[in-house]
């Protein structure tokens, strides 16, 4: 199994436009530099009233679909 680590802030006002549908995918950098984008819904579980703060690993398999995702710090 693959993963990539990214460290996230995303401000509750944020997430709401990609609740929303404004925007549907999360644009960041990886914590070993690579530029990654992913579907923000993955991020529903760990949405707080602060917003969505942390370090999370997701996972895929070799052809590159999406496993899961978890919070790591």
């Amino acid at each position: 199994m693959k993963s990539i680590v990214v460290d996230l802030y995303i401000s509750p006002d944020k997430y709401k436009k990609l609740y929303q549908g404004l925007a549907q995918n999360v644009y960041t950098r990886a914590t070993d530099g690579r530029s990654v984008q992913f579907p923000a819904h993955i991020l529903q579980p760990f949405l707080l009233s602060d917003g969505i703060k942390g370090r999370f690993r997701i996972n895929f398999d070799d052809r590159g679909k999406y496993l899961g995702i978890e919070k790591v710090s």
